[in-house]
């Protein structure tokens, strides 16, 4: 076995690059350089690219100033100094002529045209979150993507737990866990939860989600079932500050999105007076999500232009109630209620009272996007009287307007 035999056979020796201010010669400005220019300049290498032409987008970065662009062919000398270079020509003559330079130079190669002759490898790169993954399986370069894929996903939804202990601070996320599918949390929540020493959950959470947490982390039950027992918000708010306090990375697990009806901006100004650090990270709503998971578009071209997400755990003629219930019975949009199953009967009269047509269409749709959900369709004068008679209980989204008529039919012609 030859010497070059023996190196070809040999794994490659991973290492990291710290190119900022040095020196790097891209030869070729076609699909390969457009795809390796952006991760060098992000490196903050001195990036001097060789070519007659070059693709728009990488002509736009020499235009903004990111590279520097030298509109000819190689000519031999063009290494000189450089730290790293790239060769991704249409020309193997000049290809070649590179590569020997490199060589000859001690300069790191990278070729697209002949992974053999290079003297390095550009791995499959992905980052999440401050980290670096950096893949090579060899002469697979599709495998490669692939696991570094698998890996990147991994750590942005928290399914591979990598938590970072050095530098972080500890500090409250009020994370929003979306309408209730573990898969529907948002990729930055899911890690934040994989990170976490402490969690505060709600009922309405993803409740899946938390039997995936390591042994070590503390699971407190805050119980704000709907027209059932809860912790006094005082309480959960102590919580919070407690083990913050005690330098542990806490998350706030809220159903749908903290601040859509979620007493998130309370617990924040909380944390803001005890000088706890805070991180929102916004969940995707049930008054959207859970009428899309059955059917229900919440605005159509010609049906309804807008929509209006009202809280409906206090009656009509409550006198703590803030709502305008004449004006929302004037709009020709959709209505979409929450916490609204145990006054449905109120509401649908207040509204037909102010005008609102008492054949409107309605859906109540309960544990919308979870395995038990189902939907109950009714009108606004037969719908309380249906929410009876099928035994719907919170958690529910309503939705009134003739949006439900268009997920009707959509979804009767999918059966």
């Amino acid at each position: 076995m030859t010497a070059a035999e023996d190196r070809n056979d040999a794994p490659a020796y991973p290492v990291g690059l710290r190119l900022t201010g040095r020196r790097v010669v891209v030869l070729g400005g076609g699909q390969v350089a457009q795809r390796r220019l952006p991760p060098l300049v992000a490196a903050g290498a001195d990036v001097v690219l060789v070519s007659p032409s070059a693709t728009p987008s990488v002509d736009a970065m020499a235009a903004a100033g990111e590279i520097r662009w030298e509109r000819r062919r190689y000519r031999p000398g063009d290494l000189a100094d450089a730290w790293y270079a790239l060769i991704a020509t249409t020309d193997p003559e000049a290809n070649a002529a590179a590569s020997a330079e490199a060589e000859e130079r001690r300069v790191w190669c990278v070729r697209s045209d002949d992974a053999e002759a290079a003297t390095a490898w550009t791995p499959a790169t992905g980052r999440t979150e401050g980290v670096t993954v950096a893949v090579l399986t060899g002469r697979d370069p599709r495998r490669s993507a692939a696991v570094r894929d698998a890996i990147v996903e991994g750590l942005r939804d928290g399914s591979l737990a990598a938590p970072q202990h050095r530098g972080r601070t500890p500090g409250v996320a009020l994370v929003g866990g979306g309408p209730g599918d573990p898969d529907l949390i948002t990729v930055r929540g899911r890690r934040l939860l994989a990170e976490a020493d402490v969690v505060i959950a709600d009922r309405l959470g993803p409740r899946d989600l938390l039997d995936e947490l390591p042994p070590h982390v503390e699971v407190i039950d805050a119980a704000k079932i709907p027209y059932g027992r809860a912790m006094a918000q005082e309480a959960i708010n102590a919580a919070l500050i407690e083990h913050a306090k005690a330098g542990k990375a806490v998350v706030r697990l809220k159903g749908g999105d903290p601040y859509v009806f979620g007493r998130g901006m309370e617990e924040a100004e909380a944390l803001a007076e005890a000088g706890i650090p805070c991180t929102v990270v916004p969940g995707i709503s049930s008054s959207i999500s859970v009428p899309a998971a059955a059917g229900i578009p919440v605005t159509h071209r010609g049906v309804a232009h807008e929509f209006t997400v009202v809280s409906g755990h206090v009656a009509p003629e409550d006198p703590r109630s803030l709502v305008d219930w004449a004006a929302l019975a004037r709009l020709r949009g959709t209505l979409v209620l929450l916490m609204a199953v145990e006054r449905i009967a109120p509401i649908a009269a207040a509204l037909v009272a102010h005008g609102r047509g008492a054949d409107t269409p309605v859906a109540v749709i309960q544990e919308g996007t979870t395995a038990a959900q189902r939907r109950v369709d009714a009108t606004l004068a037969t719908v309380a009287e249906r929410v009876a008679a099928e035994g719907v209980r919170p958690p529910a989204v309503i939705v009134i307007g003739e949006v439900v008529a268009v997920g009707e039919r959509v979804t009767s012609g999918n059966q």
